[in-house]
């Protein structure tokens, strides 16, 4: 049992909290990613986890086994960092057998778990390479085949892929995600990239300013998240908002004085602040959706079949809509915007959720 469970924990720089009261269980065999921008402490938690940063408060478990106090030789872990972290003095066999080696492991032994690992990481050919004669991408399986040697309950990832062109990402993405169904290892990764996120995890941590926002599984997120800063983070493009007042029972007035009718919720009151949500997909140009709104078009961005149209609409608010193939439509051209009640989502004045 492979189990990561975190109680509380806390963890401050000085004056400065960067951790706060972070509650979070990653069940044994589970592939949980880390998100949030920059600054949010997804990195800080990811190194509190092993070891290597110690925390205020809190209580951390591993396999069942309290860590709080141990060094991180001693916490069964392997970390792959985003700089590989490889000895340029080493061929690819000895940077994988190092830490076997310091840790005084059989010669035989370590001989059959690196192999094992090139095996399974297609590294057989280049045992005998540096790590300046390999491509970013190898060097990458080089990192991940020194933490698979070392048979941890838990690997821990810190951004691995952003070092890596357009391609290799992509590659070594598919190569990570086959891993992790052969070996049933429990992951906790750390990420920037939300295609990463929602194409790897089975669970996304979806952090901001030190506190867990909303976790949960990678759709759920998606089509139901818990604030507005989960539905403005999670997506790409983003949700698009619109600021919106009650007015009267199911109808909402727009900034630019456009009103709309839309089912809601008892707890909303004329004069109620709420913001409305929408995913680009969810929007169309002309189109008999049950609401409409005005606008023009600033910019069609192509990107093959698919693509985006910026749209202007009265208030000065920039929309994003996805459109397919030639939507028929140029830049500055006027157009009506229709959107399906049942995809909005609404946000009430502290950012909450109603529906």
């Amino acid at each position: 049992m492979s189990e990561v469970k975190i109680e509380k924990l806390c963890k401050s720089y000085g004056p400065v909290e960067v951790l706060k009261d972070i509650d979070l269980t990653v069940e044994d065999g589970s592939f949980v990613v880390l998100v949030g921008p920059s600054g949010c402490g997804k990195s800080t938690l990811l190194r509190s986890i092993a070891g290597l940063e110690p925390v205020n408060s809190g209580n951390m478990t591993i396999g069942g086994r309290q860590v709080n106090d141990l060094p991180p030789a001693q916490r069964e872990i392997a970390m792959v960092f985003q700089s590989y972290a490889l000895y340029p003095h080493m061929n690819v066999y000895n940077n994988m057998a190092f830490g076997l080696k310091f840790a005084k492991t059989p010669k035989a032994e370590i001989d059959a778990r690196v192999n094992e690992a090139a095996r399974i990481l297609q590294l057989e050919p280049l045992l005998k390479r540096r790590p300046r004669e390999l491509s970013g991408g190898q060097r990458q399986r080089v990192a991940i085949g020194r933490a698979i040697v070392r048979k941890p309950q838990v690997f821990l990832f810190d951004e691995p892929l952003s070092n890596l062109d357009a391609a290799l990402r992509i590659n070594t993405r598919v190569e990570i995600a086959k891993l992790h169904k052969m070996l049933k290892a429990t992951i906790v990764y750390v990420t920037h990239d939300q295609v990463e996120a929602m194409t790897l995890a089975d669970k996304i941590v979806v952090m901001n300013k030190g506190r867990v926002e909303q976790a949960g599984k990678p759709l759920e997120l998606y089509y139901k998240p818990g604030n507005l800063f989960v539905a403005g983070f999670i997506g790409s493009p983003a949700m698009n908002f619109l600021p919106a007042v009650v007015k009267k029972s199911g109808v909402l007035e727009l900034s630019d004085g456009q009103e709309l009718k839309v089912k809601l919720p008892s707890a909303c009151k004329p004069g109620d602040k709420v913001t409305l949500g929408c995913r680009p997909e969810h929007m169309t140009l002309g189109g008999t959706g049950m609401l409409k709104l005005n606008g023009a078009i600033d910019l069609i961005e192509r990107l093959g079949e698919s693509g985006f149209a910026h749209v202007r609409v009265p208030s000065g608010q920039s929309l994003v809509i996805e459109v397919r193939g030639d939507p028929g439509f140029h830049s500055g051209d006027a157009v009506t915007i229709s959107l399906e009640a049942k995809h909005l989502h609404l946000f009430d004045a502290l950012g909450h959720r109603t529906y």
